[in-house]
């Protein structure tokens, strides 16, 4: 029997291992006839073997698994080598480079950091209360058909604008305060032109009662839209926002078209970018604010960046093309 654990120990493989395995175990294996040969032996000499057949097996047994994790090992390592990939390769003529989002957020970032904007984040899962019934859309308020939002089993949701991280900011601090929250956004919505995930910048600015107009809103925002899109024409459109009051839309003049008219613009000259307003008395409110006054402007990202770059269907954002 001591040949078969040499055997053992010069086994090269998992099957050479095996196959050893039954000749040693199976149903006609060495130590499996050699117990059956006990039932042929009497007293002291049958004792005596039963011993010697225990320690040999405990041997074996040792033998043998020391001998499967070093044939395990070895062939995991040869797999490996065999499998693995130079990545180097892959990199010979792609280059990578920012993703059009990802630029249009950090030009936005630097536009209003240069005007000590604070840039704050929040979470994407949130509760009711901050995501509508503290920016003045209780339940059952027609705005929130337009939200199409993804709720979960505890009741929580997935944000539908980055509004939310306003009402918490204000919750956390005392006025005087000027924020934007650039962050993905959720809602139940996919075509050419919607995504069910998307990016949204929305900025804050609270003072004192009076301090604040929005004759200083409209000026930000149309030196905004000039830095990013350049010699555009801007105008306010009065519209319609629970959290602000009075509320605009605001245009610009086509970029592809100069105005004239065109397909992208429906043949208006116009093309509608953000939504502004000031801040709704109840949702200082909401937060505890008294005696203030602010205003309020959020923007699509996508948006801003098919205009800027001249994209024409959302959905490319989120294609895996290595084009560029």
């Amino acid at each position: 029997m001591q040949g078969i654990l040499e055997k053992i120990k010069n086994a090269k493989s998992s099957q050479e291992l095996e196959a050893l395995k039954v000749e040693v175990t199976g149903k006609r294996g060495v130590i499996t006839l050699a117990f059956g040969e006990l039932k042929n032996l009497n007293g002291e000499e049958k004792k005596q073997k039963a011993q010697e057949l225990n320690l040999f097996k405990q041997e074996y047994e040792r033998v043998f698994e020391e001998k499967k994790s070093e044939i395990e090992q070895k062939e995991l390592l040869e797999k490996l080598q065999k499998e693995k990939i130079d990545v180097s390769l892959l990199a010979q003529n792609h280059f990578g480079k920012p993703h059009y989002v990802n630029l249009m957020i950090e030009k936005i970032i630097d536009y209003f950091s240069l005007l000590n904007f604070e840039v704050c984040e929040g979470s994407l899962v949130e509760d009711d209360f901050h995501n509508f019934e503290a920016l003045n859309i209780p339940k059952f308020h027609p705005a929130r058909d337009m939200q199409d939002t993804f709720y979960t089993k505890d009741q929580k949701l997935l944000r539908t604008h980055t509004s939310p991280v306003q009402i918490h900011t204000m919750q956390g601090k005392k006025p005087p305060l000027r924020m934007i929250a650039p962050g993905a956004v959720f809602r139940r919505d996919y075509d050419l032109t919607h995504s069910p995930m998307f990016h949204q910048v929305e900025g804050l600015m609270v003072d004192e009662k009076g301090k604040i107009s929005f004759a200083n809103l409209k000026f930000i925002l149309e030196d905004f839209l000039k830095y990013i899109f350049g010699e555009v024409k801007v105008r306010f459109r009065s519209s319609f926002f629970p959290f602000t009051e009075p509320s605009a839309e605001v245009d610009i003049s086509c970029v592809f078209c100069k105005g004239e008219g065109c397909r992208v613009c429906s043949h208006t000259g116009w093309l509608e970018v953000l939504g502004c307003g000031m801040v709704n008395d109840n949702v200082f409110s909401a937060v505890g604010y008294e005696n203030v006054s602010g205003y309020a402007f959020g923007l699509g990202v996508e948006r801003f960046a098919m205009l800027y770059y001249g994209v024409g269907d959302l959905r490319s954002f989120f294609e895996v093309d290595l084009r560029g």
